[in-house]
């Protein structure tokens, strides 16, 4: 194992941060896999996970039975992991300028056009090689100010050569559940089975520039501006949310980080015989039929399903109790799916976003993440 530190600028004097890197294989060396944990920094599931990871990847390197390389940042987010508001974390946003430290990263994909309009070939390898240093000069080109903004390019500058990525978060309070590209689905598949996701959410653009799209997004926006040319998915990414913020111990951290090994396996990157693909728990879903249930009164919120629950267009997911007339609001989910994530907090305001339920019928568009 290679260890690298990467400084991040301070936002004043006297301070400073650092991206602690582990790099497991053949550096430089292909197939690479990207693996970082805790971008939203009080999502702490990850970070147990990555620590499962890095000693099972440690052993795994000394057998030699590692293909290519795997990049290991157990910390993604330094700077959120330091913020503190009267004794609570705050990893979601900065503080300094209120920005979703997953969201606002560069769209490299919407500048390469004019870079690459002589130099893409009929040889699809060649142009795997091609548009890969294109999207490194495209990320050399974008000058960061914030603390936030130099973060999100280092963590995009570790992630661009990878020909997987999975980014670890989780939820507040949720079932194991997975969002990718739509292209990515195959990819993934074992993935979710071996994880045993309740929710796989499949889209094109989620809107909001997320990191696993910052990636992999791009190469389907090469490959539909140049349609004569051979441009391959270069990099698969996937968001891998593990459960809820107060999941977190060995078992489940050993279980998950098994997991992906065996998925890894299964591609090929480490050498040894994978696991029996588990049957699947969920099929993919269009990210577009998530339906976020929305509190319609302010009051106690009592929740009526477990995360993880089926539920069918009309149940009652939650109710709402007025603490000062004792007059219940009932919550119902307008979609038939499952029921895979929920507010942590029992307490629920008009506009308040109590959950989400993965459905089947695409009904929204536009920006389809919350802030």
């Amino acid at each position: 194992m290679l260890t690298q530190t990467i400084p991040i600028a301070a936002a004043s004097s006297g301070t400073s941060h650092d991206l602690t890197v582990h790099r497991f294989g053949r550096s430089g060396a292909g197939p690479c896999v990207y693996i970082q944990a805790a971008l939203h920094a009080d999502e702490i599931p990850g970070m147990i996970c990555a620590q499962a990871l890095r000693r099972e990847l440690l052993a795994i390197e000394a057998a030699g039975d590692l293909s290519g390389e795997v990049v290991l940042v157990p910390v993604a987010n330094p700077l959120g992991l330091s913020q503190q508001v009267l004794g609570q974390p705050v990893g979601r946003f900065s503080l300094g300028d209120g920005c979703n430290f997953n969201r606002e990263f560069p769209d490299l994909g919407a500048t390469l056009g004019p870079m690459l309009a002589d130099r893409l070939t009929d040889d699809p390898d060649a142009n795997l090689a091609t548009i890969r240093a294109a999207l490194r000069d495209a990320l050399a080109e974008h000058k960061p100010l914030t603390p936030a903004q130099h973060l999100k390019t280092a963590l995009l500058g570790l992630a661009l050569s990878a020909d997987l990525v999975l980014d670890l978060h989780c939820d507040a309070e949720a079932a194991m559940h997975l969002y990718t590209h739509t292209a990515s689905a195959g990819t993934f598949a074992p993935l979710a089975a071996l994880l045993g996701a309740r929710a796989v959410l499949l889209a094109e653009v989620s809107g909001g520039d997320p990191f696993d799209e910052a990636v992999s997004r791009p190469w389907a926006d090469i490959a539909h501006a140049f349609p004569d040319k051979p441009v391959p998915f270069g990099c698969h990414s996937i968001t891998v949310e593990l459960r809820g913020q107060r999941d977190v111990d060995h078992a489940m951290a050993n279980h998950d980080a098994g997991a992906i090994l065996d998925f890894l396996r299964h591609a090929g990157i480490i050498a040894g015989v994978p696991a029996a693909l588990p049957e699947p728990l969920c099929r993919a879903t269009a990210l577009e039929a998530s339906e976020p249930i929305i509190a319609p009164a302010c009051g106690i919120l009592i929740y009526r399903h477990e995360v993880g629950a089926p539920v069918e267009a009309g149940d009652i997911i939650a109710e709402i109790i007025d603490p000062l007339s004792g007059e219940a609001t009932p919550v119902a989910t307008q979609s038939s799916g499952v029921f895979y994530a929920r507010s942590s907090l029992r307490f629920a305001i008009p506009g308040k976003r109590l959950g989400k339920v993965a459905g089947t019928t695409s009904k929204r568009s536009g920006r389809l993440l919350s802030p």
